[in-house]
């Protein structure tokens, strides 16, 4: 079934689309999930959409995006293309067990949803609704808080299809597992896309979360995403984001970390129009520990929010946060990192910074750290830069026989490589690298289909920089 979100005030569309097709919604519900739908319905509705008056929507305008006529997918699409037509992934020496969405839906071959030997289940997050029902009512919608977020309610109540990802306890997954969301509508398209990553005690896990679209065609996905990483369990999560200048992303990720658990995240923003990131961390058990990393790249009009809040609850945790970005012509970007350290959260070490580069005086960049400390013990700062390339590097690099151009690129990769170099995976790191090359010399867009591929022959990506004269 197509619906289409029809003009009038986007809660009166999404009332009626709600009332509408509500057996079509709940067809997959257990009595838990019926439930936690109506609940999260109604406190949409009780909620109001934020404004430039909110405190932390200040600086991003969502009212053009939430203005426009949308169809929406509450069925999969009998007449989707095949994915492998459009999508191809082929990074050299990168190997990965690929769970594909297409428009927001869960795309296959075979079978929805696999149980592999070694016990992982991985595939459609609508079949584990009805196969796994235990896992999920032990964790679907009790790490997000839809009842303060009017976004998280509604994706909560209309969420249909994602990825559902289970590692047992004690398993090292040796080869990551990439999770592709692949926007091809043919209208503008709503989404509220869900994934559920539940990480069994001891377990490991690389997890690479690509966002990419594959035409120019308005889209507004509304993703969530919630992590559970039990005791001792690791899980590095690269997000990977290249989107046409027509998409609003709202891409919400919540990581909840039992004891003595580890979590790098790496989110690397390279094309979008707008992009609102929001991660929550909550370190919830002895010694857990959270590296938070991202690059932004933005030029034209596009426009990047990146939301951190890092939850210290328990003693003896650490953090630490480094976000860069680079924004030309017209683009902008906002920053909000907020520390909770509570009060019985001692020997807490937590670290938060955000650097921005502007190359035009038309360029903005928001940046506020925030720390929020009820513990006497503890170790944590926080900082923030906006500025320009620094012009006495600038001279150092041109006595030395590069031109402006060559000195302002070299100095703008050199910030960025800082970000790419913490990419623990070979293949990926040297890909991406070349990627940001490309983006910082203007010949990256969306028409390379997936943020790992470029859709024509393969070509070594060079730098025409001599990298030892820095």
């Amino acid at each position: 079934m197509k619906a289409f979100v029809e003009n009038g005030s986007f809660k009166k569309k999404m009332t009626s689309l709600f009332k509408d097709c509500e057996n079509t919604v709940f067809k997959n519900d257990t009595k838990y999930l019926s439930s936690l739908r109506y609940k999260s319905f109604q406190k949409f509705l009780e909620l109001d959409f934020p404004t430039l008056k909110t405190a932390d929507w200040r600086h991003t305008d969502l009212g053009p995006a939430l203005s426009k006529d949308y169809l929406q997918y509450l069925n999969k699409d009998t007449e989707e293309l095949d994915i492998n037509d459009i999508f191809t992934c082929d990074v050299h020496d990168f190997e990965t067990d690929q769970i594909s969405l297409l428009n927001g839906w869960h795309v296959h071959t075979d079978e929805p949803l696999k149980q592999f030997p070694n016990g992982i289940i991985a595939g459609s997050l609508a079949a584990a609704m009805g196969e796994h029902p235990e896992l999920i009512e032990l964790h679907f919608g009790k790490y997000a808080d839809y009842e303060k977020n009017i976004f998280h309610a509604l994706n909560t109540a209309f969420a249909m299809d994602g990825v559902f990802i289970y590692v047992p306890d004690d398993l090292v997954i040796e080869k990551p597992i990439q999770m592709i969301n692949i926007m091809h509508p043919s209208e503008n398209l709503m989404l509220h896309t869900r994934n559920l990553i539940i990480m069994g005690k001891n377990s490991r896990l690389n997890l690479v979360h690509c966002d990419d679209s594959t035409n120019h065609q308005a889209s507004f996905n509304n993703s969530l995403t919630e992590v559970f990483i039990d005791k001792g369990a690791r899980i590095d999560y690269y997000k990977l984001q290249n989107l046409n200048n027509d998409s609003t992303l709202l891409n919400s990720t919540y990581f909840h970390q039992e004891r003595d658990s580890r979590l790098m995240i790496n989110s690397i923003s390279l094309n979008g129009g707008l992009i609102r990131n929001y991660t929550h961390v909550i370190l919830n058990g002895l010694h857990a520990e959270a590296d938070i990393f991202g690059l932004y790249l933005m030029d034209k009009k596009q426009h990047v929010d990146n939301q951190v809040s890092v939850h210290h609850a328990s003693p003896d945790c650490r953090s630490n946060e480094m976000f860069k970005g680079v924004m030309d012509d017209e683009a902008s970007s906002v920053f909000n990192g907020h520390v909770l350290v509570d009060r019985d959260a001692q020997r807490t070490n937590a670290f938060q910074n955000n650097r921005n580069i502007l190359l035009t005086d038309k360029a903005k960049a928001n940046a506020q750290p925030f720390l929020e400390i009820y513990a006497d013990d503890v170790k944590c700062s926080h900082g923030a830069t906006v500025g320009q390339l620094d012009v006495e590097a600038l001279f150092y690099l041109r006595s030395r026989g590069l031109s402006e151009a060559s000195a302002r690129l070299l100095l703008m990769y050199a910030f960025a490589a800082e970000i790419i170099n913490k990419i623990g995976i070979d293949a990926l790191r040297n890909r991406i690298d070349d990627m940001v090359k490309k983006r910082l010399r203007g010949e990256l867009s969306i028409c390379d289909r997936c943020v790992l591929h470029c859709s024509q022959p393969e070509q070594e990506v060079t730098f025409d920089i001599d990298l030892s004269k820095i």
